[in-house]
């Protein structure tokens, strides 16, 4: 996976932390959580403020 991989990092969030509310993750913990997914092979420098939020939202859509 990649930063660009919005939805799959979001499915995979939601079932490695099913009991965190995505509403509340700080961006630094979201960031961690994403660098440390089994399958996630990307540059973690490569992330920003914009690319975070577009993951937390998708992670919260997954929840509904």
């Amino acid at each position: 996976m990649k930063w660009t991989d919005i939805n799959d990092i979001a499915i995979e969030l939601d079932e490695s932390h099913p009991e965190v509310d995505p509403r509340y993750v700080r961006f630094t913990d979201l960031h961690a959580w994403v660098c440390a997914l089994e399958g996630f092979d990307d540059d973690p420098e490569h992330s920003n403020e914009k690319i975070l939020e577009a993951i937390q939202m998708a992670w919260m859509e997954e929840r509904d």
